[in-house]
């Protein structure tokens, strides 16, 4: 009886067992700890880092809270380009029109005047790596006639795949307060792609392509900085902030980390780098004992209500960040002023208190 222990259940244990329970405990302690480490250091909205080919969970941080996905949309628009090539419907050497639409549209954009032509072939390019907008509508325009038709292909498209949090108004992600996913949704898709068009994989490897005599670059730094990086999209508006959906493969295994509302670009590659190490140094364990999937993961407790505005957050010059950060020093100067003033005096003038609370005037 010396070599056994009573379970709970009342049965005896093996000292084999035994051990296999303690190392069990500790490992999965040591999961957690890392993981609280990471989630601290990076306080940034959701992210998720999970198996490319079985979907198994390795980390999850508010993975169904609703955000605006920025250009990632664009991997949905890829999708569709990609059936619409599979069913015989479009060809490679066929070509894509700059409409008056087209050509109005924000950048990033290759900017071709109205009328002007590319092959689908080049247009993928531009769509993945050179992230353009333009290239987005003008594809939506040729598979659909216009963007409210391929939004609305988007949206069931993204219902067959099982993205229930996600909803869809144009192809390139500009932003729109009813465009939005999650993170859980961006992993569905990036699976799909991976797996319903394993012929199209070299695409989101490219980190830079020609275009006439310009030389364009991928805003996936990771393809350049991280070993296996492979695919697949960054996405960045002042409201939704900088995400990533980034992928990577050593010996055989792939991950994916999403990253989404990072202040900078900076973070989101570095937060992404982190996960997507994390996974390959640990990973096995994590999935070994905690067995969730994409698809049997529950939803988040926070995944209620609609995405946030993260601009105020954002470290961006176009975002007004600057401006708005003088506008916050300003306010704690205020604010500080006023503590002192009541401190010394007790009783704070009229005209400190509104100064450093303007919304009680």
């Amino acid at each position: 009886m010396g070599r056994n222990f009573q379970s709970c259940s009342g049965r005896a244990l093996p000292v084999l067992a035994r051990l296999r329970l303690t190392r069990a405990v500790f490992v999965t302690l040591l999961l957690f700890a890392s993981l609280s480490g990471m989630r601290t250091a990076y306080a940034t909205g959701p992210a998720l880092l999970f198996d490319a080919t079985s979907g198994a969970i390795i980390y999850s941080d508010e993975p169904d809270t609703r955000w605006h996905p920025a250009s990632l949309t664009k991997l949905m628009t890829a999708y569709i380009v990609f059936e619409e090539l599979r069913a015989g419907r479009l060809r490679m050497d066929d070509v894509i029109v700059t409409s008056k639409v087209a050509r109005a549209v924000q950048p990033s954009k290759i900017g071709l005047p109205v009328g002007g032509k590319m092959p689908v072939r080049v247009g993928l390019n531009a769509l993945i790596i050179k992230s353009a907008n333009d290239v987005a509508i003008m594809f939506a325009e040729r598979v659909s006639g216009s963007v409210a038709a391929f939004a609305k292909r988007m949206n069931a498209t993204a219902q067959r795949i099982g993205m229930t949090r996600s909803n869809f108004v144009n192809p390139n992600g500009l932003h729109h307060t009813q465009q939005y996913s999650t993170a859980r949704d961006m992993g569905l898709l990036a699976r799909a792609l991976i797996n319903d068009f394993p012929q199209h994989a070299a695409l989101f490897t490219k980190s830079r392509m020609r275009f006439g005599k310009a030389r364009l670059k991928s805003f996936n730094l990771l393809l350049n900085t991280f070993d296996g990086a492979d695919g697949m999209k960054t996405g960045f508006v002042c409201a939704a902030g900088f995400n990533i959906v980034s992928s990577a493969t050593r010996n055989g295994r792939r991950l994916i980390a999403i990253v989404l509302g990072a202040v900078t670009a900076r973070q989101r590659n570095h937060r992404a780098a982190q996960l997507l190490q994390h996974g390959f140094d640990n990973g096995a364990w994590k999935t070994f004992f905690f067995p969730t999937t994409l698809r049997t993961m529950a939803v988040s407790e926070r995944a209620g209500g609609g995405p946030i505005n993260m601009r105020p957050n954002v470290r961006a010059w176009v975002c007004g960040w600057r401006k708005n950060r003088a506008k916050q020093q300003a306010a704690a100067l205020r604010r500080s002023k006023w503590q002192t003033e009541t401190q010394t005096t007790g009783t704070p003038s009229r005209r400190s208190v509104a100064s450093a609370f303007p919304s009680q005037r």
